[in-house]
């Protein structure tokens, strides 16, 4: 009998042996979080730091922010805010990368130990006093070298009082902050470009600076493949075009002089860019800027007109050593004007820089990525400035060169008026470009009067504005179609997608963002683009105010270095990273950009 009690004992004490461990594992079991704020009192109207400590078991980890592969469920932080609160900054910690054992060797990025996020909240000047206490949740997936828990979602709470009496304020934990950089952003960064960053930094350290630069100069000279760039094109014609210098070398120096302009706009804007943490061009965004660069190339168009001449001043010219150096300083400034113009051609290699420069926080090696860059950018100006002006040589070139002249003022004037319209009315800015090609296709060939007794001249005109026209006209019809349907971008549109499991597109644009408009003009009117989009809530974010508090809460969450860039959410609520967009990108690119998500959500379904 005592053998039977035991036996039934021990049979017991195995099924509730078993019944403990057959009770699920979640990865909240593997992760201890700890919630600290740096003031146990604030004050209204200021900044309050907290962070959110996870202290990850030994052997075990979690996925990064955004993980590498898009089955995996990266660690987000929500907290729930009440009005008179804003989160202003949220970082998190740097991912480590390690390769797994169930991820068939692809690296992964992941926190392990103890790993911190870190928050920066504006207490709005009209919070009301009192106790605050902050909820939310931290979502987390936990992994070890062979397999991956079900994820979780942790609570978390932060509290502290807000007063506006400042002899009640009181420091506390303050020694936890010493290590966060408001605004440097951690781990907000897509694993493509991180990627791409990280390669910069292996280029250095495999090869050196001299090799590094040499890469650096070959990508500014790949920008020119980018359709934004084609405005410099014209205006660079049309400056050098209408010169009276035939002399080879005088030329080719002056073409030097204008590709250093639009070196040292380009490496200033890129260098501001990367140490502040703007977007690339965003100096453009001011209305002002943009008239004065319309103004200004308006003004160089009335002097191919024959209007006036544009010429320094005597007593300035006669100190720098006469006219000729008047010339070289005017080709300056032309290409530091120019050089805006490229400032909005964002693109992968440029955001890695960016990040890279950022990372490193070295203004001067930042400016000498950025001048080399350009410098590759403006290579091609250089030949072409230096043939452009030598277009005197051509013969009879009297009659031929004032006509000519005028085709550089056409030239100029529907850029002038393209810049004055994304100052005042960007909505209809692309239709400056077809009407430019209409009526200069119909003035140059047709009522112009330059050589109308010269029958060969008469039909080369002809020819010219008969192409302007017809380019205008298809331009028009291209204009009329019909192309994608958004919706302006708000949180709740943006949750209730979430929450419903639809895939989500975002493009985040601004008004004086020329490869946004080309998008929009280009890719978003291909008829296979609309029909695949229709899946997706499509939202629409305008960052043309981009240093504004939502502009900077959005660039933030989203990470969105410059634009335009293009942001697909999957089913899941994860963005697919390797499908991010960024600048111009035609419609069959785009296509398997979207496809990427396609087989993210057939995959989640499957799942």
């Amino acid at each position: 009998m005592q053998h039977l009690n035991a036996l039934i004992l021990t049979v017991l004490f195995s099924f509730v042996a078993f019944q403990a461990t057959a009770q699920p594992v979640t990865s909240a079991s593997k992760v201890a979080v700890s919630q600290q704020v740096e003031r146990q009192t604030t004050l209204a109207g200021e900044q309050l730091q907290a962070v959110v400590t996870m202290s990850i078991e030994d052997s075990w980890h979690i996925n990064s922010n955004r993980p590498t592969l898009e089955w995996l469920i990266g660690t987000v932080l929500t907290i729930d805010l009440p009005d008179y609160i804003q989160l202003a900054d949220i970082q998190y910690p740097a991912y480590k990368e390690y390769e797994f054992s169930f991820a068939a060797g692809e690296p992964l990025h992941v926190y392990e130990g103890v790993a911190p996020i870190y928050m920066t909240f504006d207490i709005l000047e009209d919070a009301p006093e009192g106790l605050t206490e902050l909820s939310g949740t931290l979502r987390v997936q936990a992994c070890d070298d062979m397999t991956c828990l079900a994820p979780s979602n942790i609570p978390v709470e932060l509290a502290f009082e807000i007063t506006y009496d400042e002899t009640r304020v009181s420091a506390a934990n303050e020694n936890l902050f010493s290590d966060y950089e408001q605004g440097s952003g951690g781990d907000f960064v897509t694993f493509d470009q991180a990627g791409e960053a990280n390669q910069i930094a292996s280029l250095i350290d495999d090869s050196g600076l001299l090799w590094t630069f040499v890469v650096i100069f070959f990508i500014g000279l790949a920008l020119n493949l980018t359709p934004c760039v084609y405005p410099m094109i014209s205006v660079t014609v049309s400056i050098f075009g209408g010169q009276d210098d035939s002399n080879m070398t005088r030329v080719f120096f002056k073409a030097l002089t204008y590709v250093l302009g639009i070196a040292t706009m380009y490496s200033i804007l890129g260098v501001m860019a990367a140490l502040s943490g703007g977007l690339f061009g965003g100096v453009l965004q001011s209305p002002f800027v943009l008239a004065g660069i319309g103004i200004l190339l308006l003004g160089l168009a009335l002097s191919m007109f024959g209007l006036y001449e544009i010429q320094m001043p005597y007593w300035l010219t006669s100190k720098l050593g006469g006219q000729n150096a008047s010339g070289f300083i005017g080709v300056y400034v032309s290409g530091l004007v120019v050089g805006v113009f490229a400032a909005p051609c964002i693109g992968p290699p440029i955001i890695a820089l960016l990040a890279f420069v950022g990372s490193q926080g070295d203004p001067v090696f930042g400016f000498w990525s950025f001048f080399i860059l350009s410098m590759g950018l403006g290579f091609p100006y250089l030949i072409l400035g230096t043939f452009s002006g030598l277009l005197q040589k051509l013969p009879k070139s009297g009659i031929w060169m004032i006509w000519v002249k005028k085709v550089f003022g056409i030239v100029l004037v529907g850029v002038g008026v393209f810049y004055l319209g994304l100052a005042f009315f960007p909505k209809f800015t692309p239709w400056v470009i077809a009407i430019t090609l209409l009526a200069g296709g119909l003035y140059l060939g047709f009522l112009e009067r330059t050589g109308k007794d010269k029958p060969a001249f008469r039909f080369t005109k002809y020819a010219v504005g008969t192409a302007g026209l017809i380019a205008g006209i298809l331009m028009v019809m291209n204009l009329q179609k019909e192309g994608v349907r958004w919706e302006m971008y708000s949180a709740e549109r943006f949750d209730a997608a979430i929450t419903e499991g639809k895939p989500v597109v975002m493009d985040f644009y601004a008004d004086w963002c020329i490869p946004c408009l080309e998008l929009e003009r280009v890719t978003f009117v291909d008829s296979q683009v609309i029909s695949e989009l229709d899946d997706f809530v499509r939202l629409k974010v305008d960052l043309t105010n981009f240093d504004s508090p939502e502009s900077e809460l959005l660039r933030q969450q989203f990470n969105i270095v410059g634009v335009p860039t293009i942001v697909f959410i999957g089913s899941s609520g994860q963005e697919v990273g390797s499908a991010r967009v960024t600048g111009f990108l035609n419609p069959a690119d785009f296509l398997e950009k979207v496809d990427l998500v396609d087989r993210e959500v057939v995959q989640a379904d499957s799942d």
